[in-house]
């Protein structure tokens, strides 16, 4: 069982042998709209009331019980520490009642992780590019389980997705900033923007 609580997605999954069983994610995006970003506050409380339902749709959709879970793993950090005292608060208490043994994970060595589950093992000495909402780094991952992650770079000041976030609320368009999915490519007035040409060598 792994829990994500570190920014304002609360998300569980749970996975045997590298291999995705079932997940669950629950948003407080729209709470935090109005105020053009993130309020970690309102994001704990979220965290709070989504966790335990979430917990139990991401054991639904794995098709397991609880008595199944094998160990509990959660983010420890960096993030929102509101946001990741809730989730390593929850990990402990669903690590107690089953059992089993608790794990806390780098946020970023997650990131480099998830990509795992959909395309296998990483090679033995990786560098990773993890772009996100809080982060822009540079990493050397090596082992993810034995070997700590090497910072080789990160942004000095804002990360891709806050820089986003603040050029939107600059030129007046609604949070979070960056392209909806869905929505396509849309310029003024509705008209389509064309795709970046894309040159093979």
């Amino acid at each position: 069982m792994g829990i994500e609580t570190s920014c304002d997605e609360t998300g569980v999954g749970f996975v045997q042998d590298g291999v995705l069983l079932g997940d669950a994610l629950a948003s407080s995006m729209d709470e935090h709209a109005r105020f053009g970003g993130v309020v970690p506050e309102i994001a704990a409380r979220a965290h709070l009331h989504a966790l335990v339902p979430t917990a139990r749709a991401a054991l639904s959709n794995a098709g397991i019980g609880w008595g199944d879970v094998g160990a509990v793993a959660v983010t420890a950090g960096p993030g929102l520490a509101t946001s990741l005292h809730v989730g390593v608060a929850a990990a402990k208490s669903y690590a107690l009642a089953l059992g089993v043994p608790l794990y806390g994970v780098h946020h970023l060595a997650g990131h480099a992780a998830a990509d795992t589950l959909a395309h296998g093992p990483l090679p033995e000495r990786t560098v990773a590019l993890i772009v996100s909402g809080g982060h822009t780094s540079l990493l050397l991952v090596r082992d993810l389980v034995r070997t700590p992650i090497v910072h080789l770079s990160d942004t000095l000041d804002d990360a891709a997705g806050e820089a986003f976030d603040k050029v939107a609320r600059i030129l007046g368009l609604p949070y979070p900033g960056g392209h909806r999915p869905g929505r396509g490519r849309r310029g003024p007035g509705g008209r389509a923007v064309p795709a970046p040409a894309h040159r093979r060598e």
